[in-house]
This record gives structure tokens, sequence and C-alpha cells, in this order.
């Protein structure tokens, strides 16, 4: 009986989702695209619309590993943040701008992780089909050029600590730019990560809009795709972990060594991906990307229209 995924698959399915999970334009769009733009088996084989499909288990394993690279990537500021939340809970304050950082990281959080054990279903089988997909990752582009064009300007004082942190070693930036992320206000923090929810659209970025709603607020940049992975970090990882026991069960039979290869794949790409991002944002723009989406999604829609 052969494999419902294959090792080709496995690999090319994982370095993709690496990228595009970091990158602000859509992990489960480019999945559910990918397939149907390939056809054949790949169509057949890889379907995240089934109730009951083992390239959603598959890709489970993909999210575990993308969630282990940003862990590792930030493994300092975790260390840090940790540490903050326990020592308020100790003290039963909001003093540090760890403990700050810590507790809006939690509140941010709370909105999507409701929202995708609700609703994470519904639409993945609903509208996990490749035209929706292509719709929303249009869609995806336009809003993260309309964040470029609508985002509020960064304050002088903002300007003037990321000009005074140039040229400090990687710890000192990361140090100095969690303390910008904790001047925001728990509201400010709690409205940036209810932005994720949009991400259970296929074809809209969790990190893109989330990086729209950061710009919105008055972030940098960077300081807005920094936030979008550390609040990303805890959701990749708890989805991938409450569906970890898929793996174990029916859907994940005999694809037990296409899910370590891929996600070997997937681990070495996110890792490359948020390497290059972090460094990307400190001087560009999330146009690019808008207008990939954009192409992408529209070229998608007349490639399957005319199938």
């Amino acid at each position: 009986m052969s494999s419902a995924l294959t090792y080709p698959e496995a690999v090319v399915v994982g370095l993709l989702q690496g990228v595009t999970e970091l990158f602000p334009v859509s992990s489960l769009g480019h999945s559910v695209l990918l397939p149907a733009l390939v056809g054949g088996r790949w169509a057949r084989d890889l379907s995240v619309s089934r109730p009951e499909s083992p390239y959603l288990a598959f890709i489970v394993g993909l999210h575990v590993a993308t969630a282990a690279a940003l862990l590792l990537f930030f493994w300092r500021d975790w260390v840090r943040i940790i540490g903050g939340f326990f020592t308020s809970l100790r003290h039963r304050r909001i003093q540090t701008a760890d403990e700050r950082l810590a507790w809006l990281i939690v509140l941010a959080t709370i909105p999507v992780g409701v929202s995708g054990l609700l609703l994470e279903h519904t639409f993945r089988t609903v509208l996990g089909r490749p035209v929706p997909a292509a719709i929303f990752l249009t869609v995806n582009g336009v809003l993260l050029y309309g964040g470029e064009r609508l985002r509020r300007r960064v304050s002088a004082e903002v300007e003037a600590a990321v000009a005074a942190a140039a040229g400090q070693p990687d710890a000192d930036l990361a140090l100095a730019a969690d303390r910008r992320l904790a001047r925001l206000t728990l509201g400010q923090g709690t409205l940036i990560g209810t932005a994720q929810v949009l991400a259970l659209l296929p074809g809209i970025s969790r990190s893109g809009v989330t990086m729209v709603a950061g710009l919105l607020r008055g972030l940098t940049h960077e300081d807005a795709a920094r936030f979008s992975f550390l609040l990303a970090t805890p959701v990749i990882l708890a989805a991938g972990a409450l569906k970890l026991p898929d793996l174990a069960g029916p859907l994940g039979r005999g694809i037990g060594g296409q899910v370590l290869v891929g996600s070997v794949a997937s681990f070495v790409s996110a890792y490359a991906a948020v390497r290059f991002l972090t460094r990307y944002f400190q001087t560009r723009t999330l146009t690019p990307f808008a207008i990939y989406c954009s192409v992408a999604g529209i070229g998608s829609l007349v490639v399957l229209s005319a199938r």
C-alpha cells in the first residue's frame, strides 16, 4: 500500500512552510494553492479541506518545527520573557520591561487562541480550497499595501532610540527592541495580537496582518516584525501541540518518515527566514510582499479558472 505522502512532497512542502509561515505571504494559502496548481498526485495527496486528511496531520509536524526554529532564534528573549512572567506572578506586579512584555504576549495571544479553537475547523474545511485561498491571498496583498500607506509615523523619540542602538551587538539590539515593545499599552498589544485572528482565513498571513497592526500603532518595521514573531511562537506551538496526537493515530500512519524529513526542512527554512527578515525589516518595507501576494493571488485565480 503506497503512502499518502511522498518524500519529495514532504521536502518541498516543508521548505515552503518554514518560509511562508514567517514571510508575510500566508503559509496556509500556499499549502492549499501549490498542490492545486501542480495538479495530479499533488492535488490528490495534499488537501487540507478533507475532514480526515493525512496532509493536515503532516502540516501539524511542520508547525511544531517552525515554532522550534523561532524558539531557538529568540531563546535569549524567551528566557527573559518567561522569567518576567513568573516574577510578575510571584510579586503580583507588572513593573519591569520583561514583565510587561510577558503580559503583552499573554493577553495578545488569547483572542486568536479562542478563535482558533472555535473556528479553525470550519474555516479550513469550508474555505481551505484553492479559489478562496487565491482570493484571500490577493486580499492579503491589499492589506499589506494599505498598511504601508496608512502606517503611523514613528515618533522622533523612537527614531532616536533606534539610531542610537545602531552598530551595537545583536544581543544588545534585541534587548533595546524588547524595551521599546514593552512601552506598548496592554490594550495596544492585545489589539495587535487580535489581528492574528484574520490568519485563520487561508491566504491571510499571520505575520503580515500582525505587522500591519503594529505599524498602525506606530511601531517601526523592525519592531513590528519582531513582535509578530514573538506573538506567533506560542500560537504556532500550541496549535501544533494540540493536534500532535493526530500523528500518533490513523492520520499519521505510514507518514512518520515524511513528517520527520519535512519537519527538518521546515526547521531549517524557518530559521533562515527569521534570520533574514529580522535584518530585512531594519531598512525595508512590506511593499514587495504586497505586490507578490496580489500577483500570485490573481495569477492563481486565472490559472484555476482556465482549468
